[in-house]
């Protein structure tokens, strides 16, 4: 049973910067692209970044690029996304999410989800 674990959210101020981790268990995280996701406050989860099965190619958000990196480490089962220059609209839950189908900018392309970590940036 694959499982995502999510920590490192918290409370930042305006320009502060956090690095969320994603745990993976359950299978081998190798064969899984994987995504950040989040969702504020009334509404819809959208996408922040994907990167691909090694880690070679990512895909940020055009309203991220610049400030968010994703990256991943195969033989830890973990991903990251470091998050700088954080803004008031960055808050929100953030979600990691995995699929063995392929890299995709959708959420109903990610078939396993964590349980998302709280983000809070104050101005």
């Amino acid at each position: 049973q694959v499982r995502l674990v999510e920590s490192g959210g918290g409370l930042v101020q305006t320009g502060g910067d956090l690095r969320l981790s994603c745990v993976f268990s359950g299978g081998k995280f190798s064969d899984y692209p994987a995504a950040w996701f989040r969702q504020a406050p009334g509404k819809e989860r959208e996408y922040v970044a994907g990167i691909s099965w090694t880690g070679d190619h990512t895909w940020p958000a055009d309203s991220v690029k610049g400030r968010f990196t994703i990256s991943r480490d195969n033989a830890k089962n973990t991903m990251w996304l470091q998050m700088n220059s954080l803004k008031p609209e960055d808050t929100a839950v953030y979600y990691c999410a995995a699929d063995r189908a392929g890299p995709g900018f959708l959420e109903s392309e990610y078939k396993y989800w964590g349980q998302g970590t709280q983000v809070t940036v104050s101005s």
